[in-house]
């Protein structure tokens, strides 16, 4: 094995669970579990949205099956707008609560270690039905967006962010998942951190399916500029930070 890649390979593996006392996490030290939702300033706009299990279910005509099997990564997209019954289905389907079961865990549509479920979702929307251009924030648990800027540029931002790939610009909405840490952290310790990455994964899964099944497509994308995209989303970078994020629009 290459030397340079041993560092990286190690993550992938369960090793350090074994050098993690459990007993001393935040959890176990009775803390107080970080929020799973950001609080929202009272200031910011907020948009309700249709109900989202109902939208995924009245728009996906597609058998689970074909969708899995039509599955990929898709870069080009009509000019044609998504709906707020369209974006509400996609954001049900990638971090919806189904149920809150406790202040600290919630159950959603996603599986997530402990349900800790540490992302947010941001959206660099661009052409949506009854939204103005510019970023937003999802609130699951109130199933609503906050509005946080307009900007009509921010389509062709959040390409420059990705090095200049000019289709995410051409994207009805682009979706940005950033982490919280603290929140997988409080119960893992340093074993937080590879299952984040697996939760990523979840996550964008989620999205391809349900894109396929509304007639819209998505490309997941891992290369991007940290500091760029933190910027673009006012996060700080540390507590807070992209991981993950994908542009959809319609096929």
């Amino acid at each position: 094995m290459a030397k340079k890649y041993e560092e990286n390979r190690f993550f992938l593996k369960d090793t350090i669970r074994r050098r993690i006392d459990f007993s001393q996490t935040a959890q176990s030290r009775g803390q107080n579990a970080p929020r799973l939702q950001k609080t929202c300033p009272p200031n910011i706009a907020r948009i309700n949205l249709p109900d989202g299990a109902k939208a995924l279910a009245a728009l996906a005509k597609m058998p689970l099956c074909e969708a899995v099997a039509r599955r990929e990564s898709l870069r080009q997209y009509r000019n044609t707008p998504l709906n707020l019954e369209d974006l509400s289905a996609l954001l049900w389907a990638t971090q919806g609560v189904r149920e809150t079961v406790s202040p600290d865990t919630a159950l959603r549509t996603v599986p997530s270690a402990g349900s800790r479920h540490s992302f947010e979702t941001y959206l660099a929307v661009n052409r949506v039905e009854g939204l103005s251009a510019g970023l937003y924030r999802y609130l699951p648990f109130d199933h609503q967006l906050a509005q946080l800027r307009p900007d009509p540029q921010i389509g062709r931002k959040a390409a420059l962010a990705c090095f200049g790939q000019a289709f995410i610009a051409a994207a009805a909405v682009t979706f940005f998942w950033s982490t919280i840490p603290a929140r997988m952290e409080w119960r893992y310790d340093l074993a937080a951190h590879k299952v984040i990455a697996i939760d990523a994964g979840h996550v964008c899964q989620n999205l391809y399916l349900a894109c396929e099944a509304i007639g819209a497509g998505c490309c997941a994308i891992a290369a991007y500029d940290q500091a760029a995209c933190d910027d673009l989303l006012d996060i700080d970078g540390d507590d807070e930070f992209t991981i993950y994020l994908a542009p959809v629009g319609k096929k």
